[in-house]
Parts: structure tokens; C-alpha cells; sequence
């Protein structure tokens, strides 16, 4: 079972600004990235559940986290049913995150009270999202509609809370446009979590780029 409810997971959203992302098959490895994300000051990770067995990697990193990481809050992504969100959440997923709008994932994370976010590309799938309870929707892909988007979005409903992911980069500049626009945070995975750093294990890398990106964040919001 989820350890977080979603109101718990919204405000860590909110307050760190950043979700990295990452799946690799490699539990082990995995551990390493996971302790070095927590280091460099990250409290949220969502497992990108893209490959074969995922959910035994999801399984083992989340009882890692929760015997070592205090404070850690693991989630799930990539989901598109929702068996595949009922199961993570039985294996502790403290927020599941999809590619679309789904109104079945929709009423099976409302029923545990775990804080679900849909991608959404229209004000009117927006709309549908928090009609359904969504505290905050996920700009999916973010790369092809940019800040600009958020901005009009933000303009006559200023209640709305927004994730983008894809298209979000550790620079200031690209951090600074969709902050300013209104993000309520970034979901960001390969421009946080390379494959230079995984294929060279530079885990003290992403610790320094972990922590120097949510310092920006920080400042750019300050």
C-alpha cells in the first residue's frame, strides 16, 4: 500500500519543483541511482515501467527506499491500464503516473486515495482530469507544446497545477521558461539522468546535477 496519500505527494511536488524519472532493468543499478538522487536532495522518483518484469525492479527499489530512504516517495509511471496501476499501488507505488487520460486509473487511485497524474495536451482533457480529482496534471509531451502553452492555460484557470515531462532540460534558461510560465513542477528523465551517467556509473555526477537543478529551481521561484 501507498505510504503517502495524495495530498502528501501533491505538497512534495509543489515544494521541490522536480520529479525525476528513470527505469533500467538493472536493480542494482538502480539502487545506486535512486541513493544518489536522495542525496543530491530529490524526494520523488517515478519508476518509468516501460520493460519486462518492471514491476519486480519497481518492487525491490521501493522496499530499498523505504528501509533506507526516509522521506523518499516512489511512484509509477508509464501506466495505461488500470490493472497495471492497481498492482503497483499493492507493491507500494505512492502515485501513478500515465501517458494519457484514462478514466479507469482515474477511479482505482481515487478509491485508495493515491495521487494520480494524467498526461494531457488540451484544455478540455484538463478539465476532464480535474473534474475526475487530478491535483496535478502532466504536460505529455512537453516538447511540443512548451510554456507558452501552460501560460495560456494559466491565464483563466489559474487553479490548475502542471507537471511538464519531456522537453525539460537541467538548463536555467529551459528551466526558467516554464517556471515563469507557472509550472508547478518539472518531470524530467534523460536530460536529468543521462545515458552518460549510466553507462559510466557517475552516480557522484548525478548527485552534484540532482542538487545543483533543484537549487535553480529554488532560486527561480524565490
Amino acid at each position: 500500500m501507498a505510504q503517502y496519500s495524495r495530498i502528501e505527494v501533491a505538497n512534495v511536488m509543489k515544494e521541490s519543483g522536480m520529479v525525476p524519472l528513470f527505469y533500467h532493468p538493472d536493480i542494482e543499478l538502480g539502487k545506486k541511482i535512486l541513493q544518489a538522487c536522495y542525496d543530491g536532495g530529490a524526494r520523488l522518483m517515478e519508476f518509468t515501467a516501460r520493460g519486462d518484469f518492471a514491476f519486480e525492479v519497481f518492487s525491490e527499489l521501493n522496499k530499498y527506499a523505504i528501509k533506507n530512504l526516509p522521506g523518499m516517495i516512489m511512484g509509477v509511471g508509464s501506466i495505461t491500464d488500470a490493472a497495471a496501476a492497481s498492482y503497483y499501488m499493492s507493491i507500494g507505488a505512492n502515485f501513478i503516473v500515465t501517458p494519457s487520460l484514462r478514466e479507469d486509473i482515474a477511479i482505482v487511485c481515487n478509491r485508495r486515495k493515491v495521487l494520480w497524474s494524467p498526461g494531457c495536451g488540451s484544455l478540455t482533457e484538463i478539465n476532464k482530469a480535474e473534474e475526475m480529482g487530478c491535483e496535478i496534471v502532466k504536460l505529455f509531451p512537453g516538447s511540443l507544446y512548451g510554456p507558452g502553452f501552460v501560460k495560456g492555460i494559466k491565464g483563466p484557470q489559474p487553479w490548475t497545477s502542471i507537471m511538464p515531462t519531456g522537453g525539460v532540460s537541467t538548463d536555467e534558461d529551459n528551466l526558467k521558461g516554464w517556471f515563469d510560465a507557472g509550472v508547478t513542477c518539472v518531470g524530467m528523465g534523460s536530460k536529468l539522468i543521462s545515458k552518460d551517467i549510466l553507462a559510466n556509473r557517475d552516480y557522484a555526477g548525478l548527485e552534484a546535477l540532482v542538487k545543483e537543478t533543484l537549487a535553480t529551481i529554488k532560486k527561480l521561484r524565490s
